[in-house]
């Protein structure tokens, strides 16, 4: 055993529980010794070509410009191991058809998605559920998104995404648990735990642990760019929730896209095979992230394909996704005597054994006749409001404006979040992606609001003009959405006087302000960090009215919230709180709920603070000694709100403390 050195919050005895903070010795494979003999058995009737096939993981549908043909060829010759993009229950059944009833060895495929909240019921954003430091929020959550996902033919979910985020310039910051690497351990075994459960079979979910690893570490926080990581900090911090996963039995791993110190991550030996196989122990799948492997060539890592494809197979790689690059090349690489037919097999063999535990072999078609009942399931909206307002963090509360009166007869809700039913469930949500529009009937906090007032009680909506986008995220390319244009400065008067006329007319003000959902997340970084559009201007014009005013955050990263910590007496982080988003931000506004989510991350003041992160090292002239004042001139450099904060509406009072000792060892628990 390797003695590694601890998180801080490890050390001050925080209330979750992942185990020791050794580095453990090699783990037990996460699939059964049945499923081991029959693949080990199925392998010896394959052909090499099929052999490969399985290493295939194509496209279900057909995307221009990414994906230009069906994989129904190649699923009737053996040819792919897993399809992904495809969410339409009758096509999944179609194309597995063609793999059982036509294929030689009638293998089935494995259908794999991005199921990171939820699926049609969508919880709140990982971000989020982290900031309720409960992992059994993370656990519920996606127990119950493993359950839809299978009614649905999703048997493999691409997430956890365990990377650790110390900027909040990069958009994916959304999908993780934040900056500690202790904190974020635990969540990465909830979430193995709620899709796999303890052991993987044919009411599971297999995961896809990612991004395999350091991507959270980019240069300025841009989506893609390189990470350079010294290994103490590998191990230390980055290393440490993929390690948890292991630990947990994950049965997939996804390899990064970027370079990790000038090595891209999917060709690299050291990560794939010493780290994970050999340190770790890890015995499932790796696959790629979308057309890595390809992209080996882009990096200038690889001549070309069959380089490509031969450096990432060598390093590890079980799958190449959607790019392939395998199953163009693979074959030459093997007659060519670069890598064995043995090596072969035993990156097929993890493959076959999940299909046999997850039951494919024997039950490989979607029950269509019961997916919408399980998808439509009263119990799964009810949780996810219950976890939403779990995963809600209270930021001020001055003068005790909240929570707010039921009895209140004019409300003002104010800003262009208020009432955007997509962007209160945020990112990723399956039935959303690709422009199909979701099906879960999200509850916007304006409706929230509604539901919780008398009938009686007087509303009113100013939404301002939608923040424009400024880019074309990849989705948004995929889908054909457009740009937004910015407001002209007429439009932008008459929102703000419209505002302020709704503020000067009520009781209360609630801003619902943010991002909207696509500005965070994959390809969605940031250089600043300000509230879009004219949301800071609309928020301004009514604080000056004087009527109390509640900020509440919808968003996927700290924003830059200076000017609204002086002067909004209330503000509630809701992250994206999900489908019952709306209810669950009311159940808190108006105590139903009270507040108990903190921090997983250290907010900024602004983005030119970044990368901030609570557990740094002590170094000369230390930020908390006396006198001290900043280590910027133009910005104070502690965060505006530290790492763990948060507030609710309880008091606390100590009285009568005793110790049990004068003095204590480092080795003492009490």
């Amino acid at each position: 055993m390797v003695l590694k050195r601890c998180s801080a919050i490890a050390l001050l005895g925080a209330s979750i529980s992942i185990g020791s903070c050794l580095v453990a010795d090699a783990q037990a494979g996460p699939f059964s010794t049945q499923a081991k003999q029959q693949a080990e058995a199925l392998l010896k009737q394959m052909t090499l070509d099929e052999k490969l096939g399985q290493l295939n993981e194509s496209s279900g549908l057909v995307i221009p410009g990414l994906a230009t043909e069906k994989p129904d060829d190649l699923i009737e010759k053996g040819g792919v191991g897993s399809i992904l993009w495809q969410m339409n229950v009758k096509e999944i059944n179609r194309l597995q058809h063609i793999a059982v009833e036509k294929s030689r060895l009638h293998i089935p495929i494995l259908v794999g998605f991005d199921v990171i909240h939820g699926y049609r019921t969508v919880f709140p954003v990982p971000l989020a559920m982290a900031s309720s430091w409960d992992p059994s929020v993370e656990e519920q959550a996606q127990h119950l998104a493993a359950q839809d996902a299978r009614a649905a033919g999703i048997e493999w979910t691409f997430t956890p995404m365990v990377d650790i985020a110390r900027d909040a310039r990069w958009g994916r910051i959304v999908e993780g648990a934040g900056e500690d690497p202790v904190l974020g351990s635990a969540m990465a075994q909830a979430q193995v735990r709620g899709f796999q459960g303890t052991k993987i079979g044919p009411d599971s979910v297999l995961v896809c642990v990612k991004h395999f690893a350091g991507y959270g570490a980019a240069d300025g926080g841009r989506d893609y760019d390189s990470s350079y990581v010294p290994e103490e900090l590998l191990q230390n911090v980055y290393l440490k929730p993929f390690h948890a996963a292991v630990e947990a039995g994950a049965g997939g791993f996804m390899s990064a896209y970027m370079d990790l110190n000038d090595v891209p991550a999917s060709g690299n030996h050291w990560l794939l095979t010493d780290v994970l196989r050999k340190d770790w122990g890890f015995q499932g799948i790796v696959l790629s992230d979308a057309f890595a492997v390809e992209n080996l060539v882009t990096h200038g890592y690889a001549r070309d394909g069959e380089d490509a494809a031969y450096k990432a197979i060598s390093a590890g790689l079980n799958m190449d996704m959607a790019s392939l690059t395998y199953t163009h090349n693979l074959l030459n690489v093997v007659k060519e005597g670069k890598v064995r037919e043995s090596y072969i097999d035993q990156l097929v063999l993890p493959i076959l054994e999940a299909k046999y535990d997850l039951g494919l072999f024997n039950h490989p078609y979607v029950d269509e006749s019961k997916v919408e009942s399980i998808l439509n399931r009263p119990e799964g909206l009810a949780l996810e409001r219950k976890l939403a307002g779990r995963s809600m963090v209270l930021l001020r509360n001055e003068g005790r404006v909240l929570p707010l009166s039921k009895g209140l007869k004019k409300v003002a809700v104010i800003g262009p979040l208020a009432d955007a039913a997509h962007d209160v469930e945020g990112g990723w949500t399956v039935e959303g992606l690709f422009g199909n529009g979701s099906k879960s009937h999200p509850v916007t906090v304006l409706n929230g609001i509604k539901n919780k007032l008398p009938s009686d009680a007087q509303v009113t909506l100013v939404t301002g003009a939608q923040p424009s986008k400024v880019y074309l995220g990849m989705l948004d390319q995929v889908t054909g959405s457009k740009p937004i244009p910015p407001p002209t400065p007429q439009e932008t008067a008459d929102w703000i006087a419209k505002a302020k006329a709704a503020a000067e007319d009520a009781d209360v003000v609630v801003a619902v302000l943010g991002e909207m959902a696509n500005m965070s997340g994959e390809a969605a970084s940031r250089a600043t960090f300000n509230l879009p559009g004219i949301q800071e201007q609309m928020l301004e014009a009514v604080v000056a009215t004087g009527k109390p005013v509640v900020l509440v955050l919808e968003n996927g990263r700290p924003l830059d919230i200076s000017w609204a910590s002086e002067h909004v007496p209330a503000i509630l982080e809701a992250w994206y709180p999900g489908t019952e988003g709306g209810n669950a931000v009311a159940d808190v506004l108006f105590g139903d709920v009270n507040p108990g989510g903190k921090l997983p991350v250290s907010w900024p003041r602004e983005a030119g603070a970044e990368p901030l992160y609570y557990n740094h090292n002590l170094t000369h002239d230390p930020e908390d000694r006396p006198g001290f004042k900043s280590r910027y001139w133009d910005i104070a450099s502690k965060p505006l709100y530290p790492f763990g904060y948060g507030l609710s509406y309880s008091t606390f009072k100590f009285a009568n403390l005793k110790l049990s000792k004068n003095s204590m060892s480092v080795r003492d628990t009490n």
